[in-house]
């Protein structure tokens, strides 16, 4: 006499799978999450880059740090990504031909706009860039 499946067992496939499908489901979601920050953080890198080179064209040190703001905000917009603050420093301590700008853009960004759930919180998304100044090239005081 042969028994295949086992009497006892029959149906138990359904109800694990049934267990186990809104756990797979929110570590699903839990992983288009975390790669959503990652996207973000490669965004807010990508506007620091951005704003660095903007800023390396301006007449001078002075408008550097405007160019710079402008181009940060406009390349997160255009990227769709929505800081509640967003903070861009700009070092143009060797604002010469040859000299380098430095900009580093800080973004805080809802959890909630990031994923599908409604996460509680905050993170704060940080980039920073460092763009060469042309060496033949007049800069203004």
């Amino acid at each position: 006499m042969r028994h295949w499946p086992p009497r006892g067992e029959r149906g138990s496939v359904a109800v694990e799978l049934t267990l186990l499908t809104p756990l797979l489901l929110l570590l699903l979601v839990f992983v288009v999450a975390l790669g959503r920050l990652a996207e973000g953080r490669l965004q807010v890198d990508d506007a620091a880059a951005q704003a660095a080179r903007a800023a390396t064209v301006a007449a001078s040190a002075g408008g550097a740090s405007a160019v710079a703001q402008q181009a940060a905000a406009a390349s997160l917009a255009s990227d769709r990504v929505t800081c509640s603050q967003l903070t861009v420093s700009t070092d143009t301590s060797s604002f010469v031909p040859g000299g380098s700008v430095r900009v580093q853009v800080s973004c805080a960004v809802s959890l909630s706009d990031l994923s599908l759930l409604h996460l509680p919180g905050a993170e704060t998304l940080t980039g920073v860039a460092t763009s060469p100044v042309d060496r033949f090239r007049s800069v203004e005081p």
